[in-house]
Parts: structure tokens; C-alpha cells; sequence
């Protein structure tokens, strides 16, 4: 595939091409900041396309992912909402975005930097994942759209923050919708710079552009021994996490 053929076609997903092999992919509503929703529209609906896509581009040697204006994802979109009457009836479409969102993320076989570019506080798991992770001085990460809002934290999140934390921590984190602000991340190896905001970008790229000088088979598989781990745990624990999920969200009564 080349990267011609899926640059324009998602509604929340601005990409560029840096010629050298680094491809740069802004998450963004509207042209403004990432709002997190649930309609055919949505970062929830397009991202799992969106890796995959990637995945296939041969032309492709480092994925910088970033957000729009001074936050990753920090809120809920209201304006656009799933088509589906109740959540019983979508889930099986949110199951299958769900479950593409990370394990296609997860496949994307080269080096990915994320550049944390203002609070990412919605899927904040996402640019965790990245290989290099740099934030922005007012960047902190949680998990609000989950246990604080009544959903069971199952999808993918119990893997990623007790892994990332440790146990205690992890649960902690994801049980109270903890804040934590970027130099604090960086304390606890979740976060590998902090930068001021108008340096954020630069530095994502000048390290996009040195790892895109390497050779491809070194980079791929590089990416892949690293991520071996990760992804088989991802596929060991998606789908029950996932099921616990819905279970609560149709049966909220018990």
C-alpha cells in the first residue's frame, strides 16, 4: 500500500509526509483539539484503520503521532454521537474498533514517537505505547473516560498502566482517575523528555529523522522484538477485558 491511497480519507487524522521516511499523523476534531467520541467519525472509529494502514506502507520508517493545539485528548465530543439507540446495540461495532485500535497500533512494525503535545487524559494509553515518548511541560496522563465515569477499565488500559506503573500503582491509577503531570511521568519511566511546548515537535523530529537513516530491516525489526511481549499480552487479555466491559455497560443493574 502507499501512502497516497489513505492520507485524505479520515475525518479526524491530519497526516504529512516528511520525505525521509517519517510520516507525521495529527489526531485533531474538526481541525481543532482531539475530542474522543463514538460515532462512525470518531478518533474511536478511524484510528484501528488508520494503523493498519500504516502497517502496510512499505514506504513508511518512523510514525511521529502527535494531537492539535495544547491537548492530546483531553475531553468527550458531544457533538458527534453513535448512531446506535443504546449500547447493546453498538457494541459489536466498538468491540471491533476496540480491539483494532491497539492491536493494529501494536502491529505498526517500525519505530513510532509520540509527542505528547498537552494532556492526554482519554485512551492516554495510546502514546505510552510509543517507543520514544516525549511530552510537553503541561502534559499530564490519566485515565477519566473509565472507572470515574462508570465503564469498566477493559479495554486494553488494565494491560498497559499496571505494566507501565507497576501493580499497586496501576490500579491506583486507573480505580481514581489520577493525574499525573509530565515531569512525574518521567520519574517513573513512562515519559523519556520533557520539553518546553514550541521545542516539543522539533526534538520529535530531529529524533524522527535520525532513526529514519537507518536501514529498514533494522528499524522493523527493532520495532518487533521489542513490542513482542507487549503484543502477546495485548492478544492474551483484550478480549476478555473487553467482555467484562460490555457486560456492565448492557447489564448496569447486575
Amino acid at each position: 500500500m502507499s501512502s497516497d491511497d489513505y492520507l485524505g480519507r479520515f475525518h479526524c487524522i491530519r497526516f504529512e509526509k516528511c520525505g525521509n521516511g517519517v510520516l507525521e499523523m495529527a489526531l485533531h476534531t474538526r481541525d481543532g483539539e482531539a475530542l474522543w467520541g463514538t460515532s462512525e467519525k470518531s478518533l474511536h472509529a478511524e484510528l484501528g484503520a488508520a494503523f493498519l494502514d500504516i502497517a502496510r506502507d512499505r514506504d513508511v520508517k518512523v510514525l511521529l503521532l502527535t494531537g492539535t493545539g495544547d491537548s492530546f485528548v483531553a475531553a468527550m465530543d458531544s457533538v458527534e454521537v453513535k448512531p446506535e439507540k443504546d449500547a447493546a446495540s453498538a457494541w459489536r461495532r466498538l468491540h471491533e474498533e476496540g480491539t483494532a485500535l491497539l492491536e493494529n497500533f501494536l502491529a505498526i512494525p517500525v519505530p513510532i514517537i509520540s509527542a505528547v503535545n498537552g494532556p492526554a487524559l482519554i485512551h492516554a494509553e495510546l502514546p505510552v505505547l510509543a517507543d520514544i515518548v516525549l511530552a510537553a511541560e503541561h502534559a499530564e496522563f490519566a485515565d477519566i473516560a473509565h472507572v470515574p465515569n462508570g465503564v469498566v477499565p477493559g479495554d486494553g488500559v488494565q494491560v498497559v498502566w499496571p505494566m507501565l506503573l507497576g501493580p499497586n500503582r496501576g490500579r491506583y491509577f486507573l480505580l481514581t482517575g489520577e493525574r499525573i503531570g509530565a515531569e512525574e511521568a518521567k520519574r517513573l519511566g513512562i515519559v523519556g523528555e520533557v520539553l518546553a511546548k514550541d521545542g516539543l515537535l522539533p526534538r520529535a523530529r530531529e529524533l524522527a529523522a535520525r532513526l529514519a537513516k537507518l536501514p529498514s530491516p533494522t528499524l522493523r525489526y527493532t520495532r518487533m522484538l521489542l513490542n513482542r511481549e507487549l503484543r502477546r499480552r495485548m492478544i492474551d487479555e483484550l478480549g476478555g477485558g473487553l467482555a467484562y466491559e460490555a457486560l456492565a455497560l448492557i447489564y448496569p443493574d447486575g
